[in-house]
């Protein structure tokens, strides 16, 4: 009975656990946190020092005795006791500036679609470790497609394809439930890690991936242009060992850009293959949807909709739809439970 009174009292957290970003929500106030998935450790003491983004500012500049520990890969937690930290230190953070109670919050975490059960408990142990009292599992790019406004309650399908930073997931959504899917780990990182080994190839010039990741957001495209973007790019001479910049244009990062760009749109056509012909039908009327930070790589759409003579449209703030569609599963309960996963911790009867 106590807790029940508790849990009246108790907020509401939503968890967008992204491979490059965590973004947090919370009831009736929005998202309040968006940081880099990053944690920097002192080995010495054995402590975290800086979460998010004073850790992002350490990249590339710390000594010997501190570890940068990216505690999710592919959206998948790779350190499950540095996650748990970094999500105590964001809970934290919420408590102090808008917590005057002391009940345990219920958390909503959004999940990429091919973890196994074991990575599902991971991500429920590291959230009630870190402080919830209950925690709900959702697929990601379902709330991603009750963000950006699809129909998922419809008996029509709608497709959505989201371009995070470890993975890019592809999914055929109807009647609240995922039909048809495909992941694979070709999304932002890879892409950034693509000009990296571009700059090596044809530069001689050794780049960092923070570097390589402002090459990309300032000129990375994947059609053409009305007009050539240059940028300049620094880094360490591979023959002198010395500084050195270049002038790289939009076509190079194109170039370097060109095989990563081909997997996304070959797995792209390997699920409209194997989907049912009234969904294709649907799909084609409506368009399919882009999400997620790659999706603002300029011209990905039009690459895409020539690709797959499909339309296609980028969802308003791609980069917070998946955030946005678990607040509103915050207020929602009743379509929460539509889209809500089974628990990995509860009890499995043999019979």
């Amino acid at each position: 009975m106590f807790n029940n009174f508790l849990n009246k009292f108790s907020k509401k957290i939503g968890i967008d656990l992204g491979t490059a970003n965590t973004v947090i929500c919370l009831q009736d106030k929005g998202i309040i946190i968006r940081e880099p998935s990053i944690v920097a450790v002192n080995n010495r003491l054995d402590q975290i020092i800086a979460v998010g983004e004073e850790a992002r500012k350490m990249v590339g500049k710390t000594p010997a005795y501190i570890t940068l520990v990216y505690p999710l890969v592919n959206g998948v937690i790779s350190d499950f006791e540095v996650t748990e930290k970094m999500l105590k230190y964001f809970f934290d953070k919420i408590f102090q500036e808008n917590f005057n109670f002391t009940a345990r919050p219920s958390v909503i975490i959004g999940i990429p679609l091919d973890l196994t059960e074991v990575e599902k408990k991971a991500v429920e142990d590291a959230a009630l470790g870190a402080g919830a009292g209950k925690v709900f599992l959702v697929d990601e790019i379902m709330a991603s497609a009750i963000g950006a406004r699809l129909p998922v309650q419809d008996a029509s399908g709608s497709m959505l394809i989201s371009l995070g930073g470890g993975k890019t997931e592809i999914a055929v959504i109807s009647l609240h439930g995922v039909v048809l899917w495909k992941s694979l780990k070709v999304a932002g990182e890879e892409l950034s890690k693509n000009i990296v080994q571009y700059a090596r190839d044809n530069f001689n010039l050794l780049i960092g991936e923070k570097i390589a990741e402002t090459i990309k957001m300032k000129i990375g495209s994947s059609h053409e242009q009305t007009e050539q973007l240059t940028v300049e790019m620094r880094g360490r001479d591979l023959i002198s060992g010395l500084p050195r910049e270049i002038i790289i244009n939009d076509y190079q990062v194109r170039e370097a850009l060109s095989d990563s760009i081909a997997s996304i749109v070959d797995a792209i056509k390997s699920v409209l293959e194997i989907t049912p012909p009234e969904l294709v039908a649907d799909i084609y009327e409506r368009g399919i949807v882009l999400c997620g930070g790659g999706a603002q790589l300029k011209g990905i759409d039009q690459t895409i909709a020539k690709e797959t003579e499909i339309p296609v449209r980028i969802a308003d703030d791609p980069t917070t739809c998946s955030i946005r569609g678990i607040n509103l599963l915050l207020d929602d309960e009743k379509l929460l439970k539509e889209v809500l996963l089974p628990s990995a911790n509860d009890e499995k009867v043999v019979r």
